[in-house]
């Protein structure tokens, strides 16, 4: 969705906050789905799938910040996962009204602000995407990878607390 709604308004820049809404009711159309899906589950699915001392952690942080959770999850871009969030907040059986509101917060601005940086800047960063493929291709996979080795070994540098004690 996000590629989709950058390239759109770099594209055509009139439309950006046509593409930014459009990308906000798909989105919240999917997650609401999600959510739903979850809802019926109940807490039952969650505590046959996850770890009980994960699950309740889940629980608390979800019912102090429920709200904030849902709004700041559907506003990072991807590939901080999303998906728990909708679902936790299904089986939680979280308020249906806050829970379409967060979502559609945190979604419009997301897109709104990818849509409106694609159609100022977009052509501009297509024109050096296009003259310079290859090297602009290299340097996102290397930035990639450097991020996903640099995450690699801090959760695997990370100490155990049994192993302290």
């Amino acid at each position: 969705m996000d590629v989709l709604t950058v390239v759109l308004a770099a594209g055509k820049k009139e439309l950006w906050l046509y593409y930014a809404l459009m990308a906000t009711a798909g989105s919240v159309i999917g997650g609401f789905v999600t959510y739903r899906i979850a809802r019926k589950g109940g807490k039952e699915t969650l505590e046959r799938k996850v770890r009980a001392k994960t699950l309740k952690k889940v629980y608390q942080r979800f019912e102090r910040w429920g709200f904030a959770a849902i709004a700041v999850g559907a506003l990072l871009p991807p590939p901080v996962p999303f998906v728990p969030v909708l679902l936790v907040a299904g089986a939680m059986q979280y308020s249906v009204k806050k829970f379409l509101v967060a979502l559609t917060l945190g979604r419009a601005v997301r897109y709104s602000i990818l849509a409106f940086l694609a159609a100022r800047y977009g052509r501009q960063v297509l024109k050096l995407i296009s003259q310079n493929g290859h090297p602009a291709l290299i340097l996102a996979i290397a930035l990639s990878a450097a991020a996903i080795a640099g995450l690699v070994y801090f959760v695997i540098r990370k100490p155990n607390k049994k192993t302290r004690k």
